[in-house]
């Protein structure tokens, strides 16, 4: 069998799961013996379908064997999927569910699957985790990723639905950066109307977004270092060396462990070009609270008490 190519197509190289994800494609293109190429698309749908059609179309380059995206924009870009199966070129979704791999993996002969997270139940995490750190309720500030991002919507969708009435969102929207998040929050906290806003909370729909605005927090509010400290930081990714160490450190309280995807998206990628085989057309990986649900409602509780 000839040496395959795989193109990997991630939506920046500034956040830490982005870069989570590559490493571990890498890391698994090395034991598969695969060549792998990595593009990033800049949080730009637009550029990245530029990017991806440039590799489908190229006559001087060698066309992957594969490509594997995980969208920038609001769309799974369909016309590029299916540009590229039609070229005979496997198409993989990450963090995405689409509505367009039944029809091209009928159509064509080549691997076509999604596999992806479940972010409404991310979403549901994060407010689960809101109801354990805030028993009394209160506001939270709120990060959410970019308005085309739907993988960003429903997040917000399932964290509304899991918290309890008692906790309200302020939403701040970024880009799934820190320094997008640092930006966005620290304009928020300049504004007159902020000035006298009790946040109990602050809540990012990833790690990185919630480290910015923690930094907002203490560049804004260094008079008042002893009260914003007391504030709960709350992120999503849950990467052992960014998220989970942040919680080592208490500079998050809690976080949503996200297993990155795109290793395991190039094996089965690989054992459906041995075998012939169609992969499942979704497969969702699960994601936890770290720490667990129980044990940050044990950790209020434990506050509070001693406070009195």
């Amino acid at each position: 069998m000839k040496k395959l190519r795989f193109l990997l197509s991630l939506t920046n190289d500034d956040n830490d799961y982005q870069i989570e994800q590559a490493s571990g494609a890498r890391r698994v293109a090395t034991k598969l013996g695969v060549d792998l190429e990595i593009v990033y698309a800049g949080n730009d749908g637009i550029l990245q379908s530029q990017q991806l059609l440039a590799s489908i179309q190229s006559s001087t380059a060698p066309r992957p064997d594969a490509i594997l995206l995980e969208p920038a924009g609001s769309t799974g870009l369909p016309q590029v999927a299916r540009a590229a199966t039609t070229a005979g070129i496997g198409w993989v979704v990450l963090n995405r569910d689409v509505d367009y791999v039944a029809e091209l993996r009928r159509l064509y002969h080549v691997p076509v699957f999604a596999i992806t997270s479940d972010h409404e139940e991310i979403g549901r995490i994060q407010g689960r985790q809101l109801a354990a750190l805030l028993p009394g309720g209160g506001l939270v500030l709120y990060i959410q990723g970019p308005s085309e991002s739907s993988a960003a919507k429903q997040r917000h969708l399932g964290t509304l639905e899991a918290k309890p009435e008692t906790v309200q969102l302020r939403v701040l929207k970024a880009q799934w950066t820190e320094g997008s998040a640092y930006k966005a929050v620290n304009s928020w906290l300049r504004l007159s109307t902020s000035r006298d806003t009790q946040i109990a909370a602050v809540c990012a729909q990833d790690d990185s977004m919630a480290m910015g605005a923690r930094k907002a927090f203490e560049e804004c509010l260094s008079e008042q270092h002893e009260l914003w400290q007391k504030i709960p930081f709350l992120g999503c990714d849950g990467l052992p060396k960014t998220g989970q160490d942040w919680i080592r450190r208490n500079l998050l309280a809690a976080t949503v462990f996200i297993p990155p995807n795109a290793g395991e998206a190039m094996e089965m990628l690989m054992k459906s070009i041995e075998t012939g085989g169609q992969p499942p057309d979704r497969t969702f990986t699960a994601a936890k609270s770290i720490p667990a649900v129980e044990a940050l409602a044990e950790q209020t509780t434990r506050a509070r008490a001693a406070s009195r």
